[in-house]
């Protein structure tokens, strides 16, 4: 079964409520009418991507997409990560610039809609009748991921009112948005603030756009004197922090979803291209090299996919009680984004100079993913975040109700009401074991069950020691692949069983993620800061993949080369 993106068919997916199902066929219609030559001449001409802003806000996408219950003029307004995902992989799709436009648009209502000013809601709901495009105020130039140290200022003055003065860095968006939510502290008290600015206020003063090697405009701003009152204050004291953490939790899930996207395009002119190609008298796609590299690409792509369409399940029941999101989430934003970019390492390696042409998708696909796994965090800072959640995750099981496949019309409305950020490694999850049980039959995903047992018997022995080791992050890095790589392989194969993906597919994909694993443990055990001990139990993390060649055959020929041809871009 096929999960890829094709936007030739995308009319027989299934949603709760035809406005969802125009969101999707308008945007991709859009695009197609656009055509390639159009979309690529204006990514060589860096041009910024107001006819997406003015798509966007005369349809009034975002509205519907961004908004919960309450907020915006459709009576039956929800918010769906679920349609979030898609909306977000088509944009992915076509180009990083559409997708970072809805990306910080979304990271840039967000604090909006956590905070405490009602009126300051459906002011930001009514403007994106007006302009669709938000911002987010979080970064400043001397200070970067350090927002600890942010030096934006609210200073109160005497009529009640208060003076913004400061800078930030990394804006997108910056240029045009309505709404910006703003990252600062109270002068005279050192609180935490969030506040809202229009970027059309004289004292709003847009500097220059930081980056030109593409269409994105990543602004520079400065706030001089900008008056704000108590209409644009959103949240002060501690739950300006949690919302600004919080904002970031929701919004870098786009990350993934939009990666895939992007890769999904790129197989498709890959595919098309190597598959009529002839050279040394036989098909490229007949080499054998080509086989297992093209072979690699699909299985990982569906990897991506299959764990993303689950991760927006666990968003969906997010609750109280009930935070197994704050794993998947950072998995998705890094891991799935990182295996975009090994995707596009095999297919480069077939297609070659084909994929420099200025003409092809792939041309700006491979520089433009570049950034993804950068965004909202380093793989560090989210690896951090991921490592903390080892011990509850890998030896605390909790009881949950199992959780199906959510496409329906609820509204994740516990998005907007996440609360404080304390407590995190407390964050409890049920017992990865019961996915792995289910396709325990498969050879592949018996060894890999094998890797993850060895894995586990070496933090065991590493006790205690482990957490010192992990204060260097080298060592976090190393150690944190291989946990990534348990719950990914867990919330592919729960995936799998709800999308109806076979067994053959399964085992294969499962060879690859051998072979991960295997590489992860290798890295790990090359560090220095290891003990005698550690180091004999990573080494039976080392294992092969039980190969199937009959297997591997017939998913080449009836799933990946299936699709040469099925997908081209209009011209």
């Amino acid at each position: 079964m096929n999960l890829l993106l094709n936007p030739k068919q995308y009319q027989d997916r299934h949603y709760p409520d035809e406005r969802s199902k125009e969101i999707m066929l308008q945007t991709i219609q859009w695009f197609e009418e656009k055509g390639l030559a159009k979309q690529k001449e204006q990514y060589h001409n860096k041009q910024f991507a107001e006819d997406f802003q003015a798509f966007m806000t005369e349809e009034g996408f975002f509205e519907t997409l961004f908004l919960p219950a309450g907020y915006g003029s459709d009576p039956h307004q929800y918010y769906s990560t679920y349609r979030m995902y898609e909306f977000s992989e088509i944009c992915g799709f076509y180009g990083a610039a559409y997708w970072y436009c809805y990306h910080v648009s979304t990271l840039g209502l967000d604090p909006v809609l956590m905070g405490d000013n009602e009126e300051a809601k459906h002011l930001a709901a009514a403007k994106l009748k007006e302009n669709a495009f938000c911002a987010f105020g979080l970064s400043e130039k001397e200070h970067g991921a350090d927002i600890y140290a942010t030096e934006m200022m609210l200073y109160p003055q005497d009529d009640g009112t208060y003076l913004a003065n400061g800078s930030k860095y990394y804006i997108g968006n910056g240029n045009v948005a309505s709404t910006i939510s703003v990252f600062g502290k109270m002068a005279d008290t050192g609180e935490y603030v969030f506040f809202v600015v229009d970027s059309a206020h004289p004292n709003y003063k847009l500097v220059k756009n930081i980056v030109d090697v593409n269409q994105q405009y990543v602004a520079e701003f400065e706030l001089q004197d900008y008056p704000i009152t108590k209409a644009e204050i959103l949240t002060v004291g501690p739950k300006a922090w949690d919302d600004m953490l919080n904002t970031i939790n929701v919004c870098k899930f786009n990350i993934g979803s939009g990666a895939t996207g992007i890769v999904t395009h790129s197989f498709y002119e890959a595919i098309n291209h190597a598959f009529h190609r002839h050279l040394y008298g036989q098909r490229v796609t007949d080499f054998p090299h080509v086989k297992r590299l093209f072979a690699d690409a699909w299985l990982r792509i569906m990897g991506m996919k299959l764990f993303g369409l689950r991760a927006t399940d666990y968003m969906r029941v997010a609750s109280e009680n009930d935070k197994r999101y704050l794993l998947y989430n950072p998995i998705m934003k890094m891991k799935v984004a990182i295996q975009g970019e090994k995707v596009h390492e095999l297919l480069f390696d077939i297609i070659a100079a084909k994929g420099f042409e200025k003409d092809m998708y792939f041309e700006q696909a491979v520089t433009e993913l570049t950034g993804f796994p950068k965004l909202e965090g380093t793989r560090h800072v989210n690896m951090a975040l991921i490592a903390k959640l080892i011990p509850s995750y890998m030896f605390m099981p909790g009881e949950f109700e199992e959780v199906g496949k959510i496409t329906d019309n609820r509204d994740d409305t516990f998005l907007f009401h996440q609360g404080r950020t304390r407590g995190y490694a407390q964050t409890k999850f049920h017992d990865y074991m019961i996915a792995y049980r289910r396709l325990a039959h498969l050879p592949n995903v018996q060894v890999y069950i094998e890797q993850i047992e060895a894995y586990k018997a070496y933090l065991a022995l590493s006790g205690r020691e482990l957490a010192r080791q992990m204060t260097d992050f080298d060592y976090l890095l190393a150690v944190g692949e291989l946990f990534t790589m348990v719950a990914y392989g867990q919330l592919i194969i729960e995936s799998a069983q709800l999308e109806g993906v076979g067994d053959a597919v399964m085992n294969q994909l499962f060879d690859v993620f051998v072979r991960d694993f295997s590489a992860y443990a290798m890295e790990l055990y090359g560090k220095p800061l290891n003990t005698e001990g550690q180091a004999e139990a990573i080494q039976k993390m080392f294992r092969r993949p039980i190969p199937n060649p009959e297997e591997f055959a017939k998913v080449l020929e009836e799933e990946v080369y299936s699709l040469a041809d099925v997908y081209t871009q209009n011209p």
